[in-house]
């Protein structure tokens, strides 16, 4: 069976998740506790040598990185989230390589310095804090601005460009990234979040979190 490592903190492990939820497939969700740093130990590197998550096992074939990840799962299931056609896969990649490079990142950012690091008991890097807030201010209308004309990122049909924004922009509330202003995000986020693939993974990444702390 498909086993899926990783923390449910870790948005790139829920975009594993979310998708393997979506093409119905059956998995093994192991979690593993990167503050115990069960990342860093031997069984664990043996699987992913960065010590990162997410990793999946798929009957003795392991993977990492989840944009990898999750184009493997969509190819073995022949499912249309990853399209075969060359044009239209062609605008997944580049959407979900936009996404990665420059949203993805951005909230990692914030995250790190508004949450992360003072609960850990670090730092604030304030210039990484404003870096973040700053990319996300000039790329969050490039990504809401397709989404007015079409229902999804990449086009007409749901695909893993917008399991990549939806996992990139899951802990912006947590994060006190006010994303209300962009209306056509807003709206496409509020009927992915409502679907089974996402409900079955968690309610909120606020509600993880606050679960998280309050035991």
């Amino acid at each position: 069976m498909l086993k899926i490592y990783g923390a449910d903190l870790s948005s790139p492990s829920n975009k594993v998740r979310f998708v393997a939820n979506e093409l119905g497939l059956e998995y093994e969700y192991v979690k593993v506790n990167l503050i115990d740093g069960d990342n860093q130990k031997e069984a664990h590197l043996k699987l992913h040598p960065g010590g990162k998550v997410p990793v999946v096992n798929d009957d003795g074939f392991v993977l990492f990185e989840s944009n990898a990840i999750i184009r493997y799962l969509a190819d073995k299931a022949e499912s249309l989230l990853y399209p075969a056609a060359a044009k239209q896969r062609a605008l997944v990649d580049q959407w979900s390589d936009f996404v990665a490079q420059h949203i993805a990142t951005a909230v990692g950012r914030v995250l790190m310095n508004r949450v992360f690091a003072p609960f850990l008991n670090q730092e604030v890097d304030e210039r990484s804090l404003a870096d973040g807030l700053s990319f996300l201010e000039r790329f969050l209308p490039v990504v809401d601005a397709p989404l007015k004309e079409q229902r999804y990122l990449a086009g007409g049909e749901l695909s893993l460009a917008d399991f990549n924004l939806l996992s990139a922009l899951d802990p912006v509330e947590v994060a006190q990234v006010d994303i209300s202003g962009h209306l056509n995000i807003t709206r496409w986020r509020q009927d992915l979040m409502g679907r089974d693939f996402y409900t079955k993974c968690h309610k909120s990444y606020g509600d993880v979190l606050a679960a998280m702390a309050g035991g």
